[in-house]
């Protein structure tokens, strides 16, 4: 292709791309093919500075803003960031910006580096301390305006702690924490809609829905990463991002300030180390000169400021071979494809399987059976396979075909309702892999943390036919277990009941007193989770109570919406499910009386954050012991936060809690602050 005809043929594609990325919410090319047609774009433009138009990607901060929403005007523009994609372009960027500063200046300045969050941007403006209007970045000039679902986001004050500026114009992004993808992914795939490819496009998608009440379900975050336009005046960076803190807008705890430029290479390679362990998705870091009066002496390019270059990390992208493709049956029936491929080693962990989601998706992908695929992991977590390798294929691969009957129980495959993409088993109740899938998740963590009830444990079970459903599970005894090769030990030449096996007696035991909520959850309920179960166990806290309500009742509690509130009622339309319910309750499982006795609300009308190791509890544990006593337990400290329990080991969440003047106190007064509240604890013990 002539050079003429393929700048038009790039900036074409990198336009649809761009829209795809930010507009739909549904990018059909990996970011890493984006960045490299851009650069090819770029190379280009510098060989024929005439075929450079405004109208070409590289002059553009973005697309215009979808006119569906409110469009919104940036008080300042809200530029875009200059890319890096080696430590020698990191390098080029900084001999560019002492050549224009000066090395002197450049020293005293010093930089900010943080990581960059791969997320939606977005643009907060409080006017006296009050949060007036959100917008996304849009084309860097107009946005759209998100207003009302930003504010369900719970780290983003409404009103500033303090005496804030009259004009503050904070930049920042919005993104979802790893497992709350997972976990919306899941329910969107139990309700057979299409998941989110990423946690990037989940929280985009979230962020820019028409019902905020949606928004507010899904649990978003926020992180500041700049200031627009503001009355305060602010001499450097690193000052505005404490002045941010102190304002009660969350900052990053990974933001530092360095003094070189080897420091700031030493800070991308631990980063780029460390990526795999944290709780959300980051694509590379940022470095920024910190001193904001050189920022504005070095000014900015129509799309990029020349004061600060984002560092990219390198795609985590590996080819295997897909081995075969085999389906699996989850616990509400659904029948998902998933890849067996040979095991490779990406983003810190070796995979050898993947889910394939559904028919159509691995028709939509292309791939067969025998094929090279591209594998990645989708926020370093959760693999994908994202294509085919076609150029490697030899003609001995073969297609996938969908089985009509489910492979555990012979049952015919159908959808739940026309339209579905998703094929299940409709054998409910006794379908092996159903019931396997609901007595694991019944003694998860989530569910009633039955720490003998794994994997192994239930396989066994299984195996021996000791229960029908799940409402057998109390019913297990020492005679039924010892039948189990798992659970037996030789005493004397006879079988005995091993240890194992008389710790899970035990823990059931144990699990007959767990608070209401924590059954809802092991009901394996439709939309039911850990987040909404303390929500609807509140109002209803017994079992009869909500199988009682209506879904106008139901539909009427924050965090309930009407898919939700008829999942609840249909499933206490099963026979079967009343039975699970009757012989739990004949076990003594789940009595109103236990669960009075757990919920003494001494804690109602509190938000508490729970930071550390808290003795004698997990970390979902004290959590739970807040919720059971009417606290509401939330993961980030605000302005809103009513205390902050702190363990060992707390970190930033103590440091926020006492820069805005959040009551605090130490885990040895947990249990004094169960039993009597607030109230009950002296003022001089509290930091």
């Amino acid at each position: 292709m002539e050079p003429r005809e393929r700048h038009q043929d790039l900036c074409s594609l990198l336009t649809q791309y761009r829209w795809e990325y930010y507009v739909l919410d549904a990018p059909s090319v990996p970011d890493a093919d984006f960045d490299r047609l851009m650069r090819e774009l770029e190379a280009i433009e510098r060989d024929h500075p005439e075929w450079v138009t405004p109208e070409s990607p590289t002059q553009q901060v973005g697309p215009p803003a979808d006119l569906s929403f409110t469009p919104v005007t940036h008080p300042s523009p809200m530029l875009s960031l200059d890319n890096a994609f080696s430590t020698d372009e990191v390098r080029a960027w900084h001999d560019r910006v002492v050549s224009l500063a000066g090395e002197a200046a450049l020293a005293d300045s010093g930089y900010m580096c943080e990581m960059k969050i791969d997320g939606l941007a977005v643009d907060l403006v409080y006017v006296d301390g009050v949060l007036t209007r959100a917008a996304t970045r849009g084309d860097g000039r107009v946005g759209e305006d998100v207003t009302a679902n930003v504010r369900t986001i719970g780290c983003i004050p409404y009103r500033l702690t303090g005496a804030g500026p009259g004009l503050l114009e904070v930049r920042g992004e919005v993104f979802l924490p790893l497992a709350g993808f997972a976990e919306l992914n899941e329910a969107l795939e139990e309700d057979g809609k299409k998941p989110f490819a990423n946690p990037r496009n989940a929280a985009a998608g979230s962020l820019r829905l028409k019902d905020p009440k949606v928004t507010a379900a899904r649990p978003l975050a926020f992180l500041c990463h700049g200031i627009g336009l503001t009355e305060t005046p602010l001499a450097s960076l690193s000052e505005a991002y404490e002045r941010l803190s102190a304002w009660g807008l969350p900052t990053s705890d990974r933001a530092t300030k360095l003094g070189t430029l080897a420091e700031v290479m030493a800070y991308i390679d631990a980063l780029g180390e460390a990526r795999y362990g944290l709780t959300h998705e980051i694509d590379g870091a940022v470095a920024k000169v910190d001193d904001v009066g050189l920022q504005r002496g070095l000014g900015a390019t129509v799309r990029a400021p020349r004061w600060a270059i984002a560092y990219k990390f390198p795609p985590v992208e590996v080819t295997t071979t897909l081995l075969d493709i085999r389906v699996g049956v989850g616990r509400t029936g659904r029948v998902t494809p998933y890849a067996v491929m040979t095991p490779v080693k990406v983003a810190g962990s070796t995979v050898e399987q993947a889910t394939l989601h559904n028919a159509s998706e691995v028709r939509r992908k292309g791939v067969l059976i025998g094929d090279t695929v591209i594998l990645r992991k989708a926020g370093d977590v959760i693999p994908e396979v994202l294509g085919p390798v076609l150029e490697a294929r030899t003609g001995s691969e073969r297609a996938f075909e969908m089985p009509v009957t489910c492979p555990e129980c012979g049952a015919e495959l159908g959808p739940e309702k026309v339209g579905d993409a998703d094929l299940r088993c409709p054998n409910t109740r006794s379908c092996p892999a159903q019931l396997r899938e609901r007595l694991i998740h019944l003694g998860s963590r989530t569910g009633l943390d039955i720490e003998g009830l794994g994997e192994k444990a239930v396989d066994a079970i299984l195996a021996e036919h000791l229960v029908t459903d799940e409402g057998d599970i109390f019913g297990l005894t020492a005679a039924g277990l010892i039948r189990c090769p798992l659970f037996q030990r030789d005493e004397k030449g006879e079988r005995a009941l091993s240890k194992i096996g008389e710790k899970l007696l035990d823990q059931l035991e144990a699990a007959k007193t767990k608070p209401f909520d924590r059954y809802l959850v092991a009901l394996s309920i439709r939309h039911i989770g850990k987040g909404v179960a303390p929500v609807i166990a509140a109002r209803y806290p017994t079992i009869e109570e909500l199988a009682a309500a209506s879904e106008a009742d139901l539909s009427q509690i924050e965090g309930v919406g009407p898919t939700l509130a008829a999942a609840v009622t249909d499933w206490f339309t099963v026979d079967w499910h009343a039975q699970i319910v009757g012989k739990w309750r004949a076990a003594g499982a789940m009595s109103p009386a236990t669960v009075a006795e757990t919920l003494p609300p001494t804690l109602a009308g509190l938000t508490v954050v729970v930071t550390g190791t808290v003795p004698g509890y997990s970390r979902d544990g004290a959590t739970e012991a807040v919720v059971a006593r009417g606290g509401k337990a939330t993961g980030s400290v605000s302005k809103s936060t009513s205390v902050v329990v702190a363990g060992e080991g707390a970190g930033s969440k103590l440091v926020k809690a006492q820069s805005l003047g959040v009551p605090v106190i130490d885990a040895t007064q947990f249990a004094q602050f169960l039993e009597r509240g607030l109230d009950g604890l002296a003022r001089p013990e509290m930091s």
